[in-house]
């Protein structure tokens, strides 16, 4: 009762518990960014040396991105980043089908945010005239949360980190579609002028049927190389 009550412990507790978060954040972040690919085994001192944590704090970051099916435990082997399957996929569609048309239908967005998603369609624009599907990744990835920050809520944004970092590595399943993402980019145009006109429920029900199409591509993709 003692120690519970100690607030040398309690700061301790969530300093470590706050370093946990951290990690498992920055992990996260670097999957979403394509700078770990799926198969990759993450070394425990390699990253607790990197990120100067312990590899007791490294392992529990590991247990939060195993519980998001972002990294995979192998017994004797040690943890590696997923390579998400048919039911990942249709998951992290049925989590975006119900923040991404929610976000969208029920926005005000200043005219600031945006310009700040045209700046991102921009992006996406000169990276499919350039051919570079790394960077289209990267835009369509920076699109979608800019999407979802339309709610203006951090626990929305969190969930939908984790969704983009397991999204990321659905698009190594695409490698051999190049043109996977040139299609949306156009979607995504539309969408911001659709916003600019005020006709929300139309770029709500456009995004759903956008969703639903990619959906239906990636899994029409992933089906017969897992059969």
């Amino acid at each position: 009762m003692d120690t519970v009550l100690d607030g040398t412990k309690l700061d301790g507790m969530a300093e470590h518990a706050h370093t946990t978060a951290w990690v498992a954040s920055v992990l996260r972040n670097r999957i979403a960014a394509g700078e770990l690919t799926p198969g990759s085994k993450l070394s425990e001192q390699a990253l607790s040396t990197a990120l100067g944590v312990s590899r007791n704090t490294l392992r529990q970051a590991f247990t939060t991105l195993a519980g998001e099916s972002i990294v995979r435990r192998i017994p004797n082997r040690g943890v590696f980043v997923s390579s998400p399957g048919i039911e990942e996929v249709r998951e992290i569609y049925r989590v975006r089908r119900a923040i991404e048309p929610a976000a969208v239908l029920w926005s005000s967005p200043s005219p600031e945010t945006l310009d700040a998603m045209e700046a991102v369609v921009q992006r996406a624009q000169a990276a499919r005239d350039a051919g570079s599907v790394t960077d289209m990744a990267d835009a369509n990835q920076a699109f979608h949360r800019e999407v979802v920050g339309l709610t203006g809520s951090h626990t929305l944004q969190t969930l939908m980190d984790r969704v983009l970092a397991e999204m990321r590595l659905v698009f190594y399943a695409m490698s051999s579609a190049p043109d996977f993402h040139s299609h949306y980019v156009d979607r995504n145009v539309q969408l911001v002028k659709r916003l600019r006109a005020g006709e929300n429920e139309k770029a709500a029900q456009e995004l759903r049927e956008y969703l639903d199409a990619a959906e239906a591509e990636l899994l029409g993709h992933l089906q017969p190389s897992l059969t």
